[in-house]
């Protein structure tokens, strides 16, 4: 009698440990390999896990074992695929189940389905292969026509990948200079082997539909998966399907692809590589553009770092000769960089005075100069982009006579007051953290005043300024709120390049990659209330934001032309953030904020571990915390060359109804601060179930290289 096969299997639970199945391979009608996906029972119940080992032995008793009890019909993930996934759950200090499984698309997780699963990828065949003809009958074709410097960056990336070793690589590039052409020339080069595959990451949803297109211009002839949390379940389980069997040759999406398998990867790029966005925030908290790294670090692959305010870790390995360094100096037309005016708002003559003409009706959250800009910009028929980046009417509802505000009872923020729209027909108070939706209260809660009035302007207010200011002027709101309400975000856009729109009003999402061919003026309203933040990061992302935003000027103009205004109101203008950006120096701020952050020793100066704590009281997560502090002092781990700091409340301190606290671990040497981590959480889970510690059912989590403190 053979011995028993005995596969170990890892579940989407948070458990450091695989769990021993036996493996009928009669039943199952092959014999199992590392990295299947396979239905496993698992208490009362069934679950979807992955073969992690396969041995003739376990550790438990053999005859009470359970049997692997059906196999997904899909390939094993490749070995480069596991090397990732093993990496991603000990460096971010994640169960290894939990890493692969949520990266693994519904379609493929209900063993129920499974069966329909063949007839599902023929008819999606059928259907790419008539979309792919369609497009070929529109002339997608290449026009691409580069200029001396980015022929000249296109040269250096070509001698990049020709060594076919890893190769890190910053292509830093003035908006409008060309970024997106030069790299896709460069993948043209890489994918004329035929089984080559690309992975193109992009920062945010919003923004693949347009480089989708392009890139399906630039290959009209190459199988492209895009993958992204708003793709149908159905199309991204295909999706993710051709990329893992090497059918699909180039893969575009957002962070979660970073994560995809893919057997024939041959080079990356991770467009917009210094965004925020590229940070998971739940689950296993992991920086899509650092596994990209060590991704292609693995698989010896160049990768491509693209932006034009790379972030300052990036900056810095790339000046220190860690990274190839390229610059793209110049707009790809020759147009001139935008003008940047400054609008103090403590200046009387910015505002409008009782005898002004064309003054408005009601107080304007608008300066008089930028009126007046706009308005000189409307008659030249050009557009005009306003960023004021906070959704919603106003920011808080108050009360004249006392002191009420309009708090959220779940959270520690304010709700935010809505026009009537995408949240409800009538005008809510809606709490942008957990979601709660209220009506506004006829009269206050606490004094029974009627006279409620708004504080500060969000999309909306600004919106119906525009409307009051430029009554004939065609007005379209960008935020998430318009988005959901009628057309999705990509029809909003069309709009802008279609020509429809005179004043376009928006959050962020408009202040990023989109090729914007008529935008005359970029104003930016509110921009302080970025500048001053507990997190050292602040003024490095409104930088950056500033930058991107003001790009979107004057990227049609031709030579010797000017390259459109972004005019920013503040009251601080003397401000480093607003200077640097005076003069375009981009190097310059960097250097800046690099000098700040050795001073302080602060990241990339330092590497930075967060112990999260959640519960229903602020006091008993700081003491869950205060008490591993002490463990950690008491097991000798706060050695020289470690800083422990204090447990304090998060800076948004409740949400939804639980109390948040954190504990800060920083270490000058991150190898060491892994130790200390990995001592955290075997520490943690000894008290714990899952992670809920058993006594306080306090839920707990630690996060690697933390983006916000």
């Amino acid at each position: 009698m053979s011995p028993p096969i005995v596969v170990q299997v890892v579940v989407d639970k948070p458990l450091a440990q695989g769990f021993d199945y036996i493996w009928g391979a009669q039943k199952l009608g092959l014999k199992p390999t590392i990295g299947q996906l396979v239905e496993v029972p698992f208490g009362r119940s069934s679950l979807i896990g992955m073969v992690i080992k396969v041995s003739a032995h376990s550790d438990f008793d053999i005859e009470k074992l359970k049997e692997v009890e059906a196999i997904a019909p899909l390939p094993p993930l490749d070995p480069a695929a596991l090397r990732l996934m093993n990496f991603a759950s000990q460096y971010y200090i994640h169960a290894l189940g939990e890493t692969i499984i949520p990266t693994i698309p519904q379609m493929w997780k209900k063993p129920e389905d499974w069966e329909k699963i063949p007839q599902k990828l023929a008819a999606a065949e059928v259907r790419k292969k008539k979309k792919n003809e369609n497009a070929l009958s529109e002339g997608y074709i290449s026009t691409a026509q580069l200029n001396e410097e980015q022929k000249r960056a296109l040269e250096s990336l070509s001698n990049c990948s020709k060594e076919k070793q890893f190769k890190a690589i910053l292509l830093q590039g003035q908006t409008g200079s060309g970024k997106t052409a030069v790299f896709l020339n460069w993948l043209s080069e890489i994918l004329e082997d035929e089984s080559a595959q690309v992975l193109i990451l992009v920062p945010e949803i919003n923004l693949t539909p347009q480089l989708e297109r392009r890139v399906r211009a630039y290959f009209p002839d190459k199988k492209m998966s895009v993958l992204h949390s708003a793709v149908p379940e159905k199309q991204r389980g295909v999706a993710w399907y051709e990329a893992l069997t090497g059918k699909a040759q180039i893969i575009l999406g957002t962070r979660l692809a970073a994560l995809t398998p893919m057997p024939n990867l041959r080079a990356i790029v991770v467009d917009e590589e210094h965004d925020p966005s590229y940070k998971q925030q739940d689950g296993i908290r992991y920086s899509a553009r650092d596994l990209a790294i060590w991704r292609a670090h693995d698989v010896k692959a160049p990768i491509l770092l693209a932006s034009a305010t790379p972030s300052l870790e990036t900056w810095m390995a790339a000046r220190a000769g860690r990274y190839e360094y390229i610059r793209l100096d110049q707009r790809a037309q020759g147009a001139s960089l935008p003008k940047v005016h400054l609008i103090n708002t403590r200046d009387p003559q910015n505002q409008f005075s009782p005898g002004d003409a064309g003054r408005p009706v009601n107080k304007s959250p608008i300066t008089k100069t930028l009126v007046n800009s706009i308005t000189k910009n409307l008659e030249q028929k050009k557009q005009s982009l306003i960023l004021i980046n906070r959704r919603g009417y106003a920011p808080v509802l108050s009360c004249s006579a006392c002191s009420w505000l309009s708090s959220c009872q779940q959270c520690s923020f304010y709700m935010v007051m809505h026009k009537a729209g995408a949240l409800s027909r009538k005008p809510v108070l809606s709490c942008h953290h957990c979601g709660l939706v209220k009506a506004i209260p006829e009269h206050c809660p606490d004094c029974g005043n009627a006279d409620l009035k708004v504080l500060g302007q969000g999309t909306q207010k600004i919106e119906d300024s525009i409307e009051e200011i430029w009554p004939a002027a065609r007005v379209l709101r960008i935020d998430t709120d318009s988005s959901k309400k009628s057309k999705g975000a990509e029809e909003l856009f069309q709009e802008i390049h279609a020509g429809n729109v005179d004043l376009v009003v928006g959050t962020q999402m408009i202040a990023k990659g989109h090729d914007y061919q008529n935008i005359g003026l970029v104003a930016v309203l509110d921009a302080d209330s970025r500048l001053f933040s507990q997190d050292f990061r602040a003024a490095e992302r409104l930088f950056a934001q500033l930058v991107q935003v003001a790009g979107r000027a004057g990227r049609a103009g031709v030579e010797g032309q000017a390259g459109g205004d972004i005019y920013i109101e503040t009251q601080y203008p003397e401000a480093a953030v607003f200077q640097y950006l005076l003069r375009h120096d981009v190097d310059g701020f960097l250097a800046y904020t690099a000098n700040e952050r050795d001073e302080a020793k602060l990241p990339p100066f330092s590497y930075q571990g967060l112990v999260h704590a959640e519960a229903k009281s602020l006091a008993k997560a700081l003491q869950f915390l205060t008490e591993l502090k002490g463990r950690l002092r008491a097991g000798g781990l706060m050695v020289q060359g470690l800083k422990v700091y204090d447990p304090v409340p998060k800076a948004v301190m409740r949400v939804a109804g639980t109390e948040r606290a954190q504990l800060v671990i920083e270490s000058e040497n991150r190898k060491l601060l892994q130790e200390v981590l990995e001592a955290v959480d075997r520490d943690l889970r000894e008290g714990s179930q899952g992670r809920i510690s058993k006594l306080e059912r306090i839920r707990w989590l630690i996060e690697r290289d933390p983006i916000a403190i």
